[in-house]
């Protein structure tokens, strides 16, 4: 299916997974919605809602920028509204913002607990819940969500349960909303990366600049998405590389940052 003409609003879009699938999308000719928190350039990390507008009209889409804390309920629909009065109708959210915090329960803050619970699955659910009108009005409508498949090993709650708890509550709520959205013809599936993705997440809280050589580019979840996005699949909690692998693609060595290094691709986190 074309997103010629669609509009796909995704959030924590300023740089990272999110700027990829932008541009992915903008190259499909999507009206593409940047709803972050970023509308100056981390002095750090850069990127903003602006440049990744910029970088979405000069891939051939079209492009909204939002300035949007994804905590802030009212923020929130103010800003489905906005797309959506801007381009005509909202056709797939793409749940992307994201918190990372790897401690464990007796190391985790609870200022930090709650963040990351009200970035990660809260966010999917008062955002999925404000952008329903619009998806239920849409030929296509798509809610996609970057949360892994639900593992149970122990591993994965040891060592860091207040984020573990946090990324499969996004699974859960898709879980459910596959189900209850399906009479509205909404499909609703996640997404979660097979290897380390090279992102600020990676470089800031599981190594440093040199993790990039385990890592792969964006690029790869941005094609998974892209391919789900134009199919109309449902309930599903889909692997990167097995999404792509399952429409033909079998060289995955472009997608290594450090082509050296690429049979050294760490695996992600809750995937044994």
């Amino acid at each position: 299916m074309s997103l010629k003409n669609q509009t796909v609003f995704i959030t924590g879009a300023s740089r990272g997974i999110g700027r990829a699938i932008a541009l992915r999308c903008a190259r499909e000719g999507a009206n593409v919605v940047i709803a972050a928190k970023s509308n100056e350039p981390h002095p750090k990390l850069g990127g903003s809602i602006h440049s990744v507008a910029d970088e979405v009209i000069a891939a051939g889409g079209k492009a909204l920028a939002i300035l949007l804390d994804v905590r802030d309920e009212v923020a929130v629909q103010k800003a489905m509204q906005q797309a959506a009065e801007h381009f005509g109708g909202i056709d797939i959210l793409i749940n992307n913002a994201g918190a990372i915090a790897l401690s464990n329960v007796e190391n985790t803050p609870l200022k930090k607990y709650d963040l990351i619970q009200s970035i990660n699955h809260r966010a999917v659910f008062v955002c999925s819940q404000a952008a329903l009108p619009y998806l239920k009005k849409s030929s296509n409508g798509h809610i996609l969500s970057l949360s892994p498949p639900i593992n149970l090993n122990p591993k994965w709650l040891t060592v860091f349960a207040p984020y573990t708890l946090s990324k499969y509550g996004m699974t859960l709520l898709s879980i459910g909303m596959a189900q209850e959205f399906k009479d509205y013809g909404i499909c609703v599936n996640t997404l979660w990366p097979e290897t380390y993705i090279a992102t600020a997440a990676v470089t800031n809280n599981i190594a440093n600049d040199e993790a990039v050589d385990i890592c792969r580019k964006p690029d790869i979840m941005a094609d998974a998405a892209f391919a789900i996005i134009s199919h109309r699949e449902t309930g599903q909690h889909y692997l990167d590389e097995g999404v792509l692998r399952a429409y033909g693609v079998t060289d995955f060595d472009h997608y290594a940052c450090n082509p050296a290094t690429k049979d050294q691709i760490q695996r992600d986190f809750f995937l044994d």
